[in-house]
């Protein structure tokens, strides 16, 4: 199959996949983060496109 692994080469396999962990699930929360952003962004715009005009209805039809 292969050599055998040394304690020391199994430990640095080992911390090597954590460090991989960490970094997936930083990026996961950043991605998650972005898209919560986007969401509020597109929800205000979408309020201020519907709200504007029918505001500038009623003004008219003072």
């Amino acid at each position: 199959m292969g050599q055998k692994l040394t304690a020391k080469q199994k430990a640095a396999k080992v911390e090597a996949a954590r460090q991989r962990e960490l970094q997936e699930q930083k990026r996961r929360e950043a991605a998650q983060r972005t898209k919560k952003i986007f969401t509020v962004v597109v929800c205000i715009i979408l309020v201020l496109a519907l709200g504007v005009p029918t505001v500038a209805i009623m003004a008219m039809g003072l």
